[in-house]
């Protein structure tokens, strides 16, 4: 990788970050009272901390560079402190106050990292920390507020928030986390643009005081509004095809890794003690911790080739290596550069075949693909569900009725519009009538749509916003195939028993009646679900006005499905509503779909379909 050599590389940081976070807290030599900021109590004193946050002249915003001046022989005292301080004194203290983070056993850890005085544990305690603390302070703004902010700094500057902690602690940690202007501890480790030295150990002691606080200042909130705090579910990875993808990495392979790692130029210098400790945390299975590094690392080698290949040296401390094109119009050559075996090496031919035919396994358009295909899994499994012979007359005779055969008609109009927008090679049907409309989209439809590749590189945010609504839709659908399945068993268990009153037998037959409807309308929208995701940058031909209005359609339609699943649950079965509510949402669907705009009628047209 010739292209990457020139001169040695010293510092990601800019001249301004890069003061602000090596020098700016280190001014002030003046020492402070560790009794003022914490009592023997592990009481953390809110008001000594508050008091060194800076307010620009107006006072209508932070003054950080002055802020974090301030702050520095506080954090100094604190992180003394903690030094001074053993394991077992350490968690006597403090540790019932981390229990509000959902994951108090890595604050021993950040501790004993503390203790080592080894830059590159620190500064991935420090990385791990502002990830729990980000995960919690969502935790907590959900108290409140209905949906969590996307953006950290969104998040510490919610009024939600700033309700709960008040608004002085909330500007504390800005400074420490939430803006560019201050510190900006959790991004520049993040991304990959502070290397081990540049990390200054008291700010990681610092935030695990304010962690504490944060701790004493809930569990006296919690106690006055008598709310409980409920955490969110991790993610977790179900499906063994997205865990074994990678080939084994034996001992000596990692070997080999080890002396590459000492002559490779896409390993900056400064950063080469992060991939030393990532290859022992992998020897030592923390696979966890070993990511994080890596990850963060793969981010600055990549903008160090980014600024090479794009000649613009100045953007390796502020490149978006992702960017489809550079400010002045240029295409980023990046991909271009990849796409193309870096090195040859023996030992990553393996990796390298590997890489070139991976396919994104955790980006939201494969996650939504998994959800249709589970979802239309769920649904099929309706035409098993047990219904005695002597009640299907009945449950027929109630079918028939003018809303739901106007249904079942808007049903069959609106297939027969998106069977003529398949991808190319994709089999339609030629004749709807000839399979009963449970039978359509058939599985192998959904699959061989759900196999059509999405490019996954380059996602312009109003694409991310639009899957996020997709996938709503399909979480949506598959909570009500659910809930009619466990309805439907209950049921027939109850008839058997024959422990059915005569009011739940009428509300079984109309669950019956509602189920032969719902099973086409969910495999309706499943289909428009997968067929504007393989469409789904044709989004970035629409202008604001046209945007918004396909926004509000497909939200229309998650709507729709969060009805019915309010319908259909155990605590309601209204399942005569449910038919009304699907009627209103499919004229909404006719309607859209007449006038053209979803992302199948804008995407190319295809050609060559094949008539079954």
């Amino acid at each position: 990788m010739e292209v990457l050599i020139g001169a040695p590389i010293t510092t990601c940081l800019s001249p301004p970050v890069y003061d602000i976070i090596c020098n700016l807290g280190f001014e002030l030599r003046e020492n402070c009272d560790i009794s003022s900021i914490v009592t023997q109590n592990g009481e953390v004193c809110w008001k000594t901390i508050t008091d060194c946050v800076s307010y620009t002249e107006s006072d209508q915003g932070l003054d950080y560079w002055g802020s974090v001046r301030l702050l520095g022989p506080v954090c100094e005292a604190v992180h003394s402190h903690f030094l001074s301080l053993t394991k077992g004194q350490f968690e006597i203290q403090y540790a019932p106050w981390f229990q509000w983070t959902s994951f108090p056993q890595l604050f021993p850890e950040i501790f004993e990292a503390l203790k080592s005085l080894q830059s590159p544990a620190i500064s991935l305690s420090l990385m791990k920390l502002t990830s729990c603390l980000e995960r919690a302070l969502g935790d907590v703004f959900l108290l409140i507020g209905k949906e969590c902010p996307f953006l950290l700094r969104d998040l510490l500057a919610s009024e939600e928030l700033a309700q709960i902690f008040g608004q002085s602690v909330m500007n504390v940690l800005k400074v420490f986390v939430g803006s560019p202007c201050g510190l900006n501890l959790r991004n520049i480790l993040w991304h990959g643009f502070a290397s081990p030295e540049e990390i200054p150990p008291k700010y990681c002691s610092m935030m695990i005081l304010l962690t504490v606080g944060l701790g004493q200042l809930l569990k006296s909130y919690l106690q006055n509004t008598k709310l409980t705090l409920a955490h969110r579910s991790f993610i977790t990875l179900k499906n063994l095809e997205d865990l074994v993808i990678f080939p084994d990495v034996t001992y000596e392979v990692l070997s080999v890794l080890e002396e590459v790692m000492t002559k490779s130029a896409f390993i900056l210098k400064i950063m080469l003690p992060y991939w030393e400790v990532a290859l022992i945390k992998f020897r030592s299975q923390r696979f966890a911790d070993c990511a994080i590094l890596l990850l963060a690392q793969l981010e600055t080698g990549l903008r160090n080739v980014f600024a090479t290949l794009n000649r613009c040296p100045k953007r390796l401390l502020t490149a978006e290596i992702l960017a489809k094109h550079l400010n002045d119009g240029e295409i980023n050559q990046l991909p271009l550069f990849l796409g193309e075996p870096a090195m040859e090496k023996a030992v990553v031919e393996l990796l390298i075949h590997l890489a070139e035919g991976y396919s994104s396994r955790c980006h939201p358009v494969s996650q939504l693909k998994k959800q249709v295909l589970s979802c239309e899994e769920s649904i099929r499994v309706w035409a098993l569900l047990p219904f005695p012979e002597e009640l299907t007359q009945e449950a027929v005779r109630l079918e028939d009725n003018s809303e739901t055969n106007a249904c079942h008609s808007l049903i069959t109009k609106i297939m027969d519009e998106l069977y003529h927008h398949m991808p190319e090679n994709h089999c339609v049907l030629k004749d709807l009538d000839s399979l009963p409309t449970e039978m359509w989209p058939s599985s192998q439809l959904l699959c061989e749509l759900c196999n059509t590749p999405v490019p996954t590189l380059f996602c312009p945010r109003i694409v991310l916003e639009v899957l996020v609504v997709l996938r709503s839709i399909s979480k949506q659908c598959h909570h009500v195939s659910s809930q009619v399945t466990a309805a439907s068993e209950l049921r027939h268990t109850q008839w058997v028993e024959r422990t059915l009153r005569s009011r739940q037998r009428l509300n079984y037959l109309r669950m019956r009646s509602s189920i032969r409807l719902l099973s086409p309308v969910l495999s309706l929208v499943l289909l428009l679900i997968v067929l504007e995701l393989v469409n789904i940058h044709a989004v970035c031909g629409k202008n604001t006005q046209e945007y918004q209005q396909y926004l509000k359609f497909v939200k229309s339609i998650l709507q729709y499905t969060e009805n019915l699943v309010a319908y259909t649950s155990c605590e309601k079965n209204k399942w005569n509503e449910a038919i009304h509510l699907t009627h209103t949402a499919l004229v909404k669907i006719w309607t859209f779909s007449e006038k053209k705009q979803m992302l199948i009628h804008l995407a190319k047209k295809s050609t060559s379909k094949v008539l079954l």
